[in-house]
């Protein structure tokens, strides 16, 4: 049996994880699964053939150590799924401006190095707005995001000025279609593509994430537009991930607007689609014995 390390956090009791799912098919395919987290300094990485990025959903907390236990992973004989290159890429939300530069419509976006709350008022302005998205450039979660309208602006200036002093963050006008129909997920494994799920809030929130509240339900038939949209994005890119999570809203002209990449450690919802996981299983053996 070949050896694979599933990259987590110390302890996941406070999330939904659906990793269990993929032991049994993988291990149908010759390969056992071990869960290490990220945080585990005594770890021989050159005992595993892969390491598969999975659930450090904490790692946010300390980006710069996070990244280094990448770089030893990706120094030792095992490989790292995704690749550190498309990590370092994806760790940092200025992504998206590459992508907005090779033709993706992502949601519009101000990026900004640090918080200066006289241009607070401005960022309304800038988008024809009442609702704005701030948050920072590096997260997972939806941590440190904040939802701020005309009215209540002044109330969060305390907050915006600790949170974002000298850390970048993003700008983004508030999508109503979050909290009217919800957030498209697509899933491809390889080039192979999953599924799609929808993931809507719970009352007057706006984070779909189900530690947030939020509730999720099955596309069995998603949109033409919508599969090609994330078709091209993948299309983009210079080589193909083991797996990514396409996330997007719909806009008031109709399209799809890009909201994240998810390359790192996204959830992959293997609950929604009973096929996920013996899908995600078929391409990771074709990936590993190429």
């Amino acid at each position: 049996m070949k050896r694979c390390a599933f990259l987590s956090m110390d302890n996941l009791d406070a999330f939904e994880c659906y990793d269990h799912l993929l032991f049994e098919p993988l291990q149908q395919r010759g390969w056992t699964v071990q869960e290490v987290s990220w945080r585990n300094n005594n770890i021989n990485w050159d005992q595993f053939e892969v390491v598969v990025i999975r659930s450090p959903w904490d790692y946010q907390d300390d980006p710069e150590a996070f990244m280094q236990t990448l770089r030893t992973i990706d120094e030792s004989t095992a490989q790292l799924e995704n690749s550190l290159e498309f990590v370092e890429w994806n760790v940092d939300k200025t992504y998206l401006r590459d992508l907005q530069q090779a033709g993706i419509e992502i949601v519009p976006s101000l990026w900004k190095t640090s918080f200066q709350e006289q241009e607070l008022s401005g960022f309304f302005s800038v988008f024809e707005t009442d609702e704005i998205i701030i948050k920072p450039t590096v997260s997972a979660n939806a941590d440190d995001t904040f939802w701020i309208n005309k009215d209540n602006q002044n109330s969060y200036i305390n907050q915006l000025n600790s949170v974002f002093n000298g850390r970048p963050f993003l700008v983004q006008p508030f999508m109503d279609n979050i909290v009217k129909e919800g957030e498209f997920s697509v899933f491809f494994f390889g080039d192979t593509y999953s599924h799609t799920i929808l993931k809507t809030p719970k009352q007057s929130d706006f984070r779909v994430q189900e530690e947030h509240g939020g509730s999720l339900e099955l596309v069995a038939n998603p949109e033409k537009d919508l599969l090609q949209s994330a078709q091209k994005l993948l299309q983009v890119l210079q080589s193909t991930p083991l797996y990514s999570r396409i996330d997007y809203v719909r806009t008031s002209q109709n399209t799809f607007a890009l909201m994240e990449l998810e390359l790192i450690e996204p959830s992959l919802y293997f609950n929604m689609d009973e096929e996920s996981p013996e899908r995600f299983a078929d391409v990771f053996g074709n990936r590993m014995s190429q």
